[in-house]
């Protein structure tokens, strides 16, 4: 006589197909860290604050720069109050220009 169908043992799942579960698994687990650990890192890399190379221009009180750029003849600053200073090479305030 044969058993009802939920007596019956369940079948043996073989070794390959065990291993190969397993190693779909963690593989998965992996690729799931990896891409949240790319993630966050990304996030963290862009809510830094930009460096901004310090030329050793002297700025008005209260002002730091957002921008730097330095030419043979010139080094420009983008200041917190929306101003550009313009300095020559020997560091002294030649022009300012209200960029609003």
């Amino acid at each position: 006589m044969t058993q009802p169908i939920d007596q019956q043992d369940p079948p043996v799942e073989p070794a390959n197909l065990r291993f190969l579960r397993r190693l779909v698994t963690v593989l998965t687990a992996t690729m799931i860290i990896g891409v949240g650990l790319i993630v966050v890192l990304m996030v963290m890399r862009l809510n830094a604050a930009p460096a901004v190379p310090d030329f050793g221009v002297p700025l008005p009180g209260g002002v730091s720069a957002l921008s730097t750029s330095i030419t043979d003849s010139r080094i420009f600053v983008v200041g917190t109050d929306g101003t550009l200073y313009i300095y020559n090479t020997d560091k002294v305030l030649q022009q300012t220009v209200p960029l609003d």
